[in-house]
């Protein structure tokens, strides 16, 4: 017959891992589905707004806006920004940073990127891609090879959205050449590391395999 501490080491030991268990369910019914997804798209497609469809599952939300803070000097873009946010729930937390890699190794709840391309554009424009600047190249691959490892190694359920760009005319302009070819590329490689890639487009939304 067990003695008596050994019985109560084995009623433990099957207690915690009965509390583990349920932990885990629980956490699997506050972040189910896949833990990344990319949401492409066209301009005024419609990703976004599916992108904010997929996020509206859970409790709690932050969404990092990558673009530049709207200003007097562009009030279309500000008109957009304004817009985007009357569409988001009040409770959902907004992050606005083009430090991408840091907003995603540090948050803790669900994370909403919009959007890729208008981060891109920032970070172009900080490496001196414009104006193809000496070590320009290099600078970039090092913020972008940042991102991917946050986004590979994200804890969290994470939705970035992003231009699909490649599907119109060659770019007459060196800037605008070189701004398709490098987010053609940082898609492909978010892509490689996602469990979901959504095509949006006139709103209508296509699973990629």
């Amino acid at each position: 017959m067990m003695n008596d501490p050994r019985r109560r080491l084995l009623e433990f030991v099957a207690d915690r891992l009965e509390t583990g268990a349920a932990l885990l369910r629980g956490y699997g019914r506050r972040f189910p589905g896949p833990s990344r997804t990319l949401v492409l798209g066209g301009v005024r497609s419609g990703k976004s707004r599916h992108a904010e469809q997929l996020m509206s599952r859970y409790p709690h939300v932050t969404y990092v806006a990558s673009g530049l803070p709207p200003s007097d000097d562009d009030p279309e873009w500000a008109a957009r920004i304004a817009a985007h946010r009357a569409r988001r729930p009040a409770h959902w937390r907004t992050v606005e940073t083009a430090d991408l890699t840091s907003a995603l190794r540090e948050s803790t709840t669900p994370v909403l990127i919009d959007c890729l391309g208008t981060w891109l554009s920032r970070v172009l424009d900080e490496v001196g891609a414009w104006h193809q600047q000496d070590g320009w190249q290099q600078r970039v691959d090092e913020r972008l090879l940042a991102f991917v490892d946050a986004w590979r190694q994200a804890t969290v359920p994470v939705v970035a959205v992003s231009n699909e760009v490649g599907s119109g005319v060659v770019p007459h302009t060196a800037s605008g050449r070189i701004f398709r070819d490098v987010l053609g590329a940082l898609n492909t490689e978010v892509a490689s590391h996602s469990e979901s890639v959504r095509l949006v487009v006139a709103g209508r939304a296509l699973t990629l395999t």
